[in-house]
């Protein structure tokens, strides 16, 4: 089969629209790879931008006769390889499916296509009054769709979970072409397997999914913010042990390191305290009681050793508090660029321990770093064990990248050890299949491969992602 004839013509019968189909070699390099850094990709034969199920699933269709493997993509802001394509692959771009379909103020639920951005709908739902409250780091730039599809977390996971605690539902078209509607609208439903559970998370392997019913919250009261500086950034986890131990349940609690601190302020100046070791990054939405719980939690901070305590003053300097942290990831991207000004980059880990082996896991991280001699960057949820270590390397010497390699090595093999996961919110994509294989086991990956041949029997489906 001639690809540029047979399968083209026959997605620009099932695309006719314009820009529905492209193979301009130039336009086909940007659809090649997500966020991930150190991981393959290749150059795809064909993007398709499809607007409706019905086109996804004539895609699928076609794909499946002629056995062309398809890799669904959103914003490409994934940091795992997830979306990555390979060479000759049909890419299924779904940024143009990207309408909200209906907020049900009522029953507390909207519906949304998968392009739909995530800061897109939060606005949309705050304007009823309601609220959703996944809010990964990429809010700004990242999909719902990319979001249910590596099961997207952020910095409101401690008290609101991460984004399959709030999907309900789900169209997905199969690899067959065929349409599954998956789930339910209602507050509670039970009928048969979860499988929009199965869904969430998936990575695109086990089908395209083309239509979220999400669950949303009443808006929360504002939030109360607040800064603790530590000399060492054992104490900021110590810190939070604390908090989680207490029984409280702050609306953030997040981590930032000295490198992070010092990257974020050469990037976009904000007065940070670069000299820090660490700074906890607190915030609780509890109403009436926040005062008291703020209170509370400046008091841990303090047992704990911090050596300033700051209390945002207003809504505002809250807000630029969040801002700094959301700046982490291209921060070090430009911090690494800077060190290394011949091929710098960053290796963007993300792993969760109990919250109990926080500290463990940070001294741990600490350690690496120094053992191997290689820059690496703490920042994260702290409030949930999920850490996200970022590694800082250069592309161009052999030598530093391998060392970088042995430091994301050791630190999932800590995590592992301390009765973590490989991945708390990042997805497994290409980055993480060995340690995923490593921490489900071998009944694990069986069962995995049973459930993904069963639905994509060719697999076409986004093929050597995860497993």
């Amino acid at each position: 089969m001639d690809l540029n004839t047979d399968l083209v013509q026959e997605l620009l019968g099932a695309l006719p629209h314009e820009g529905g189909v492209l193979t301009d070699p130039d336009l086909l390099q940007s659809y090649e790879h997500d966020e991930a850094d150190l991981v393959p990709y290749g150059t795809p034969a064909v993007v398709v931008r499809p607007r409706t199920t019905g086109q996804v699933s004539a895609v699928l269709r076609a794909a499946t006769r002629h056995r062309i493997p398809v890799i669904p993509q959103g914003a490409r802001s994934g940091l795992a390889g997830g979306a990555n394509a390979i060479e000759g692959a049909i890419v299924l771009s779904l940024t143009g499916m990207n309408e909200i379909i209906d907020i049900d103020a009522a029953n507390r639920i909207a519906v949304v296509q998968p392009g739909v951005v995530n800061a897109q709908l939060r606005r949309a739902v705050a304007a009823e009054g309601l609220y959703y409250p996944p809010d990964p780091g990429s809010w700004e730039q990242s999909t719902i769709g990319g979001n249910v599809s590596t099961d997207a977390g952020g910095m409101c996971c401690v008290k609101y979970g991460v984004t399959s605690d709030h999907v309900i539902g789900l169209e997905v078209v199969l690899a067959s072409g065929e349409v599954l509607n998956c789930g339910r609208r209602t507050a509670k439903g039970v009928a048969g397997y979860d499988l929009t559970s199965l869904f969430v998370g998936s990575e695109g392997t086990l089908g395209v999914i083309t239509e979220i019913t999400v669950k949303l919250r009443p808006a929360p009261e504002p939030a109360l913010t607040l800064v603790a500086v530590f000399d060492t950034l054992a104490a900021a986890g110590a810190a939070v042990s604390a908090v989680v131990s207490s029984g409280m349940q702050p609306s953030m609690l997040e981590v930032i390191d000295r490198v992070t601190l010092t990257a974020i302020e050469a990037y976009r100046p904000m007065d940070l305290p670069t000299a820090a070791a660490a700074l906890l990054v607190a915030a609780v939405d509890s109403g009436g009681r926040a005062p008291d719980d703020l209170a509370r939690i400046a008091a841990m901070c303090r047992s704990a050793q911090a050596s300033d305590v700051y209390v945002a003053s207003d809504e505002a300097e809250a807000d630029s508090l969040l801002a700094a942290r959301r700046l982490a990831h291209p921060a070090l991207e430009h911090f690494a660029a800077q060190l290394f000004p011949g091929g710098g980059g960053i290796m963007v880990d993300d792993v969760a321990v109990p919250r109990t082996r926080l500290v463990e896991l940070i001294e741990g991280i600490e350690f690496i770093s120094a053992e191997h001699g290689v820059v690496v960057a703490t920042v994260g949820h702290a409030g949930d064990g999920n850490l996200h270590p970022i590694i800082v390397i250069d592309r161009s010497d052999p030598v530093n990248l391998a060392q970088g390699q042995k430091v994301f090595d050791a630190i999932m093999s800590l995590g592992l050890s301390l009765g973590g996961t490989s991945t708390g919110e990042h997805g497994v994509g290409l980055l993480k299949r060995d340690w995923l294989a490593r921490e489900i086991g071998p009944t694990g990956l069986k069962a995995h491969r049973s459930i993904k041949t069963a639905l994509d029997p060719d697999n076409i489906l986004n093929p050597g992602k995860v497993f």
